[in-house]
């Protein structure tokens, strides 16, 4: 009979990735509470702001909130393996979104400008539209090369600069900066958001790469050993 001592099963740490996109669902879910309550209360102070552009922004809204919700769904290694129809089928849902949700948010800040909005926020918001047009662009062109990990390290690319638009929310709520008056540091914000969004996607990248396993290179094989005269009742050269 064995008495070996049972050994109880080490914990296991969620991987960064979970912690990474169930901190991204906090923020979406704050930024539903408090920046888009309006979305479910028709007498929300926010519907005479957008009265003159809200049908540029219903589109802008459904495909950037498809590109928010399908993107983490591209990065699970379960997925991509077990249903790799369906995960292109979304990857392409995403690419849509951005390539509609982008130029749209562009112009709806620029027709904020026409009604007094600041110039400068026209330039964060197509700058903001270029980066996430062209990560996806990029990642695109990859995968219908073959090239998976050059398109998995722009996807992440691409998703990083689709958060900015949590980011801006989160801070300015959070640390209450949306209430000074005038919106002094709303522009602030934007800026160090969006050029912060590529550094923060490559820090990750790199992370990762120092966590993945060495790879120990093959061993050559031997080289075919020489025949000795008369091994095996063989002859001698003369």
């Amino acid at each position: 009979m064995s008495t070996s001592p049972l050994v109880a099963p080490r914990f296991a740490w969620p991987r960064a990735k979970y912690l990474v996109f169930g901190f991204i669902g906090l923020m979406v879910a704050y930024v539903l509470g408090h920046n888009e309550r309006f979305l479910i209360d028709a007498k929300n102070a926010e519907w005479p702001h957008i009265q003159s552009f809200k049908w540029w922004l219903l589109p802008h809204g459904i495909m950037g909130a498809c590109a928010l919700l399908l993107g983490p769904m591209q990065f699970s290694d379960r997925l991509r393996q077990r249903f790799t129809k369906f995960h292109r089928v979304v990857g392409r849902f995403y690419v849509a979104g951005v390539f509609v949700a982008a130029p749209l948010g562009f112009y709806i800040q620029h027709f904020e400008e026409r009604l007094g909005g600041a110039r400068s926020f026209s330039v964060a918001a197509a700058v903001d539209a270029i980066l996430w047009m062209l990560t996806t662009a990029i990642a695109f062109a990859f995968i219908l090369n073959g090239k998976v990990q050059q398109h998995r390290q722009w996807m992440t690319r691409s998703f990083a600069v689709a958060i900015v638009f949590l980011e801006v929310r989160v801070v300015l709520g959070v640390t209450g900066l949306e209430k000074v008056s005038g919106g002094a540091f709303d522009e602030t914000v934007v800026w160090a958001c969006v050029a912060f969004s590529l550094l923060f996607a490559d820090i990750a990248l790199q992370v990762q790469e120092l966590r993945r396993p060495r790879q120990v290179p093959a061993k050559a094989a031997p080289a075919a050993a020489v025949r000795e005269p008369g091994l095996l009742g063989e002859s001698a050269p003369v």
